[in-house]
């Protein structure tokens, strides 16, 4: 009987070592299998074909094979490879997932001052790399960027090629039609206007977001959790930059909201010099003329956030934009809705000029109430 214990305990210690052995091969599978092995993929982008699933040479084209329709998602798998195309997603449920998070890019370089093809600048509202007009959009995995080269149009002579004014580069814009967009672990990399997260409700989680000026900002309800907001260098600026530039409607209750987000810097950027954001009231055309957009009130919050000594002391920075008469008017920060909670780290200044939600404001920054009732699957 003693034997036969102890076989049974060899028996049972190589199943247990066996049992460990598949449940760490399982632990090492990539993301990309065990996406490939959930919901099987519509279409795949490749430099070459693919057995047994549709491939297609361009993104564009596999997203023009999509429903224009669809009630149920599209996935395209995006091989390694850095894609050039300016796109536009105009089709609902087109979701995109990365084969690699750095080796996936979409990637173009247009700037607001460059041409289109037919002659005209293509402004900051066209600019983008990726451009969301449909609902239901998510993408996993990847990199978006605008590879304009911003930092050597600062060493250009003015106004050549582009000059100062017409820098701004979109890596990605959530435009009109766009709602209910979800992004997980993806980088989107730019300098000037890297995301312009204008209309809808989105969600960014795990995500990387570089830039210089204004390159969080636009006037979408979306929420960050869990995201690297980096600063990058700027040669020759006294001021670095500004993270969020919200141009949220006053009617709107969200607007820029970042969660357990971490402000990080290039180690050029000295400390002090960068702003947690500025309040801006974008050019609209009214009857009477064109000025800015008096209906924008502002909303950007940090909520529990790690901020390095890049951010000022100060946090926020006064936008001017011009007013109904045509002169121009700074938009201080205390006339919008800039606030803070529960901020980390050596940029976590405790100051005056920096407002922090008291307990009942703070209550309403629930997952829920700021989605508006969207309950994305995570």
């Amino acid at each position: 009987m003693r034997d036969d214990f102890r076989d049974h305990d060899v028996l049972m210690q190589r199943r247990r070592l066996l049992q460990a052995s598949l449940a760490a091969s399982v632990a090492t599978i990539s993301p990309l299998r065990a996406a490939a092995t959930a919901p099987p993929f519509d279409a795949v982008v490749a430099r070459t074909p693919r057995p047994g699933v549709r491939t297609f040479a361009s993104v564009g084209e596999a997203i023009a094979a999509a429903p224009a329709d669809g009630r149920s998602p599209f996935r395209i798998l995006i091989t390694r490879g850095r894609w050039h195309e300016k796109l536009v997603i105009d089709r609902p449920f087109i979701h995109l997932v990365g084969e690699d998070r750095a080796a996936s890019v979409l990637s173009f370089d247009a700037a607001a001052g460059m041409k289109r093809p037919d002659g005209e600048p293509w402004g900051t509202w066209g600019c983008a790399s990726v451009t969301v007009r449909a609902p239901d959009f998510r993408v996993q995995r990847l990199a978006i960027e605008n590879a304009f080269d911003y930092v050597g149009n600062l060493a250009a002579p003015k106004f050549e090629p582009i000059g100062p004014n017409g820098a701004q580069a979109v890596a990605l814009m959530l435009d009109a039609g766009a709602d209910c967009c979800l992004f997980e672990d993806v980088d989107l990399i730019g300098h000037q206007d890297t995301l312009f997260a204008d209309a809808g409700r989105s969600l960014f989680r795990n995500c990387r977001i570089s830039g210089s000026v204004d390159f969080v900002f636009g006037g979408g309800n979306a929420l960050f959790e869990d995201c690297d907001l980096h600063s990058r260098f700027r040669p020759g600026k006294d001021r670095q930059g500004y993270v969020s530039v919200p141009s949220t409607k006053a009617s709107q209750a969200y607007g820029l909201t970042f969660l357990r987000c971490r402000l990080s810097r290039d180690p050029q950027i000295p400390d002090g010099s960068v702003a947690l954001g500025r309040a801006w009231r974008p050019g609209r055309t009214f009857a009477d003329g064109k000025y800015g957009d008096p209906d924008a009130l502002g909303a950007a919050v940090y909520l529990s956030c790690w901020m390095d000594a890049h951010v000022d002391v100060k946090g926020w920075d006064a936008m001017g934009y011009t007013a109904r008469d045509g002169k121009r008017v700074m938009l201080e920060p205390e006339l919008a809705r800039l606030f803070e909670h529960d901020s980390r780290g050596p940029g976590a200044h405790d100051s005056p000029a920096r407002r922090h939600l008291d307990a009942a404001q703070l209550a309403l920054y629930q997952r829920e109430r700021v989605l508006s009732g969207w309950q994305p699957e995570l």
